[in-house]
């Protein structure tokens, strides 16, 4: 396409090319070991089993190997396709459209920076930056002690607390460059502080394995629940005796076929 001075304009489609976009990472398993392949097996079968159509097992599939390596390796995905009968192709199509599914090996703790639209106008960006300089490292790169992993993520739906870090999943609201810092020291020291809401934190293959469906055995130590942030247009609506207005009563012809 061209601009109003009919110079070429380039629009760039796909992710960021800092980022990775293949499942070939130097070093990762092609095979698991026997031992290996006999413990994820009984897992899977658990997992499996849940679903009437096998194949609906892919993704908690995905996070159970996950679970394993720290990120999704050729032996991962190859043994997702063996468990569901499918391809290759068919689970590395569905694995890379997920962000989920890490692409390389992850740390303890997947420290994941909101910088979509609100967050970043709240200070998403200056976190980010704040934590590349702070622990040294790029985006999507991990720490020499293995302890964090600092990625930039889209949206997770908390924008009434932005600007939100997310560590391994669970919510760090209303973060400043300050905030953030003194949170990564804290997972670096072994003293991770505890979330805004949800459960305490888990290292990272621990949490794949819950996202799996696999037992979570952590405490709700009372974080959980709708804050005021999120609770506000609900209780102006109460205040000012506001109501949805209620559907229309549906007649006969408005039934599927017409028929009562």
């Amino acid at each position: 396409m061209t601009g109003p001075q009919g110079q070429p304009v380039f629009i760039r489609l796909g992710p960021p090319p800092e980022e990775p976009n293949q499942f070939l990472v130097d070093g990762a398993p092609q095979s698991y070991p026997a031992d290996v392949q006999a413990r994820l097996e009984v897992d899977a079968k658990d997992i499996i089993g849940r679903y009437p159509n096998p194949r609906s097992a892919l993704l908690p599939l995905l996070h159970l190997v996950q679970s394993e390596d720290s990120y999704l390796t050729p032996a991962g995905l190859e043994f997702c396709a063996d468990q569901l009968g499918l391809t290759g192709a068919e689970v590395s199509a569905v694995a890379s459209f997920y962000t989920m599914y890490r692409r390389r090996p992850t740390g303890d703790y997947l420290v994941g920076v909101c910088t979509n639209t609100l967050c970043a106008v709240m200070g998403g960006d200056a976190i980010f930056d704040a934590l590349k300089d702070h622990l040294g490292v790029g985006n999507d790169e991990t720490t020499s002690d293995g302890a964090v992993t600092l990625a930039h993520i889209e949206c997770n739906a908390a924008c009434d607390y932005a600007p939100v870090v997310m560590v391994n999943w669970e919510f760090f609201d209303n973060q400043t460059p300050v905030s953030a810092r003194e949170l990564v020291d804290s997972l670096r020291f072994g003293e991770p502080k505890a979330p805004t809401r949800g459960a305490p934190l888990c290292a990272f293959r621990e949490t794949s394995r819950i996202l799996a469906g696999l037992p979570d055995q952590r405490p709700d130590e009372g974080q959980g629940g709708a804050g005021a942030a999120t609770l506000a247009g609900l209780r102006v609506a109460q205040e000012n005796g506001m109501r949805a207005p209620a559907p229309p009563e549906a007649g006969p012809e408005s039934r599927p076929g017409g028929q009562s």
